[in-house]
């Protein structure tokens, strides 16, 4: 019988084949009590587990392909990470003597009070880092019980298969390295999970978040995977399964022909030209920024540097990682922006104060914990001066609130330049200073900054959070989180208008630049300088491509009197039905 499921959808197109299931076996942990002499050889067999878990997964690093994704040995550096961290490497040892517990309890016990942490925090893509914990842990388990070195031999035909699991963890990536399937299917997992980005990277289509796929799928059956829509169809009818491969095919030539529009130039139909750039988080993602034909990175966030360590990065290594992308740019212009930390992105040196505040949103975030921490901003900006004397840099301030703060950052970089000067250092002295629109206090008093700023960019995702109160991770309230919103367009339209009436460039760099639903919108509001992930940006191009910005005279006028979300959609509909 044929039956539909629904998940979200990651990577693009159409993957048609038979479902391969994975099983990982559930462990049951036993909870007994031990001795007081018992306690010193109990720590040393979990000890023995963890430095068993860890050669485990160095083996797998070491063995990773050297066409497979980038990320994949981040994800398993990330995973021996957390087994080396004393939350985990140490931390069960104090619970094995103070409650004379077996190793195995002691571990579940930390684990439960890791994953409560987790389950607190607000950003999607660190609260998703459970999932490692997870992995971890299980891991540490099997090691316990000497289920360590299981191997998993891949089917022959392979690239014809469906992988269904309920998760898959970096780890379980490295062990189909000889497989190379069709699509993913899992249960778990969200659009900002490692499974989810190494699907991206893959680029197969596959669907995450179904929920009960393993049991519903059985081995050998035929599925359908459609990737843009976020379905699976389990046995489908002849009928069906026709379709689709046209669809297939149909989706192949889609692809092949908007890989020719790289080095085309992103003209619309009445000769308007509009710049095209890219946001990345690591300088691994230059080639995949250059591989799409963007114009530069508009947005390089380097709080990533930041996040997952114990300690500060110091300026040679930050230094690096930013040289590292300029030149991958050649030339180009890079725009970084300064570390954004607090609110969902508290790194683990953050000192109590900071992480425990009542609401981190609007507490020490962004620029504010930069200014409130001047060593550290100071650092940063040495690294990023020194950068940019091997490409075209631009610096962007997060969370700007008041022209105050706009003169402390140009004091700080001021300072910077001349603490390089003083230690006889070679530095860019001509950077250009952004800085982020994304406070609804900042979009309607945007004047101001214009007469300090070189340029600026509107953070689409905070600022539609900030402007509707809306957590879009807060399941109970993400469907309000509404980009087509009367009053997120008016801002948007309102600082873009000032911007240009005083000569001031002016970018998009949220989701909604990346989204091809809003492309024709923002170029009604004026937009004419997109910043997106890189693999949306052909997608955009294609749709201003095809566009013509007479058509959409008046629209801007007509959507920041529309009552609702519901009638600018209409409003849109009509200027290019």
């Amino acid at each position: 019988m044929t039956i539909a499921l629904h998940g979200i959808g990651i990577g693009g197109g159409i993957a048609i084949g038979r479902a391969h299931l994975v099983t990982h076996t559930d462990l049951e942990v036993a909870h007994y009590e031990i001795t007081a002499a018992e306690v010193p050889a109990e720590i040393a067999r979990y000890d023995s587990a963890v430095r068993a878990t860890r050669k485990e997964l160095e083996q797998l690093w070491g063995s990773i392909p050297e066409n497979a994704p980038t990320e994949l040995g981040a994800f398993l550096s990330l995973h021996v990470m957390l087994l080396n961290d004393h939350t985990i490497s140490r931390e069960p040892r104090d619970i094995i003597t103070a409650q004379h517990c077996n190793a195995e309890w002691a571990l579940k016990l930390q684990q439960d009070r890791l994953l409560e942490q987790f389950d607190e925090i607000e950003e999607e893509y660190l609260r998703e880092r459970r999932t490692d914990v997870i992995q971890v842990v299980e891991r540490l388990f099997k090691a316990l019980n000497g289920q360590n070195g299981q191997h998993y031999v891949p089917p022959e035909d392979s690239k014809h298969r469906i992988l269904v699991a309920y998760d898959l963890s970096p780890a379980d990536m490295v062990l189909f390295k000889e497989a190379a399937f069709a699509a993913f299917l899992t249960d778990v997992g969200g659009p900002t999970s490692h499974t989810a980005i190494l699907a991206r990277s893959l680029d197969i289509p596959s669907i995450l978040a179904l929920h009960n796929a393993r049991q519903l799928i059985r081995e050998e059956e035929m599925i359908i995977v459609d990737g843009t829509a976020g379905v699976v169809i389990v046995d489908p009818s002849d009928t069906i399964l026709a379709e689709y491969r046209k669809r297939q095919t149909d989706y192949a030539a889609d692809r092949k022909r908007l890989k020719g529009l790289k080095s085309t130039a992103a003209t619309t139909l009445d000769g308007t030209t509009i710049e095209l750039f890219a946001n990345i988080e690591t300088p691994n993602d230059v080639d995949h920024v250059r591989a799409n034909g963007a114009q530069g990175v508009g947005l390089y966030r380097s709080e990533f540097l930041f996040l997952g360590r114990d300690d500060l990065p110091a300026e040679e290594e930050q230094y690096r990682a930013y040289k590292a992308v300029l030149e991958g740019m050649k030339g180009a212009p890079v725009t970084i922006r300064t570390i954004d930390l607090g609110r969902d992105k508290m790194p683990r040196w953050a000192d109590e104060d900071t992480t425990s505040a009542p609401n981190p949103a609007l507490g020490l975030t962004g620029v504010r914990l930069c200014l409130a921490e001047p060593m550290l901003f100071r650092t940063q900006l040495r690294a990023l001066l020194r950068a940019g004397k091997h490409g075209k840099l631009r610096l962007l301030v997060p969370m700007l609130a008041n022209l105050a703060e706009v003169s402390q950052v140009l004091f700080h970089v001021e300072q910077a330049k001349e603490s390089l000067r003083e230690d006889g250092i070679d530095f860019a002295d001509n950077v250009e200073v952004g800085g982020m629109i994304e406070i609804p206090g900042a979009a309607l008093t945007i004047n101001h900054f214009l007469s300090r700023l070189d340029f600026v960019s509107i953070g689409t995702n905070d600022l539609i959070q900030y402007t509707l109160a809306v957590d879009r991770g807060d399941d109970a309230v993400s469907h309000l989180y509404d980009p087509f919103h009367p009053a997120v367009l008016h801002l948007i339209g309102y600082v873009i208008r000032q911007a240009d009436a005083a000569g001031v460039p002016v970018s998009v760099c949220g989701e909604m630049a990346g989204d091809v639903r809003l492309t024709r919108l923002l170029l009604a509001l004026g937009l004419r300088r997109f910043s997106m992930h890189p693999a949306q940006l052909l997608n955009v191009k294609q749709i201003i491509l095809q566009s013509d910005l007479k058509r959409l005279n008046g629209l801007a006028a007509e959507i920041e009197h529309a009552p609702d979300a519901d009638r600018v959609r209409e409003l849109l509909a009509e200027h290019l039905g």
